[in-house]
């Protein structure tokens, strides 16, 4: 006989599917630490400015990127819109779950929301975080009766606009240090 608690499913046991898998730590040499920190600069650098930057070959460059692309270093290239500016306003959304609510559901359907741009399980007196950009009070009103409230599982939330903001701050070279003895060395032909 099954006992009750084994029956219904723990309100966190999902969380292991939606949360991001972390990578094995991953060793970098000087010129992969030099290509990230130029990308960070400028995203849109061609190989060929690269390689003549670090005076290297444009295929050996390619290489690079290759691998550091196929081992999950670098995740893609994007644009930074300053969302300011197109006249959005920073929010960020407290949810508390209800008791024996599957918060992977939650957390999945508050990323499907366009207004999301985050959305993060913490630690503390809330179960969740979202990073939100609403046009204005209106649009976060309708954001939170017609789309979030609706959500099944959810206990309440507490909202907190952004009064001010600095820039993202591409931190990239401060973080790339010396090496760590303890990083996995990136494989020349990872399979």
């Amino acid at each position: 006989m099954t006992s009750p608690l084994a029956a219904s499913k723990a309100p966190l046991s999902g969380l292991a599917d939606v949360a991001s898998r972390p990578l094995a730590s991953v060793r970098l040499d000087d010129t992969d630490r030099r290509i990230l920190a130029l990308l960070a600069e400028d995203a849109r650098l061609s190989q060929r400015a690269l390689a003549r930057e670090l005076h290297m070959s444009p295929p050996a460059i390619g290489e690079r990127l290759g691998r550091l692309e196929r081992v999950g270093v670098i995740r893609g290239y994007r644009v930074d819109i300053d969302w300011a500016a197109l006249g959005y306003v920073t929010g960020y959304l407290a949810v508390t779950a209800m008791e024996g609510a599957d918060q992977s559901e939650i957390m999945r359907a508050l990323h499907l929301f366009p207004e999301v741009q985050e959305v993060a399980v913490i630690t503390g007196s809330m179960d969740m975080l979202a990073r939100v950009r609403v046009r204005d009070y209106a649009h976060l009103r309708q954001f939170l009766l017609e789309h979030v409230w609706q959500l099944a599982g959810i206990q309440r939330t507490e909202t907190f606009l952004s009064l001010a903001e600095l820039p993202s701050k591409e931190n990239s070279v401060g973080l790339l240090g010396p090496d760590d003895e303890d990083a996995v060395r990136i494989p020349d032909n990872p399979a």
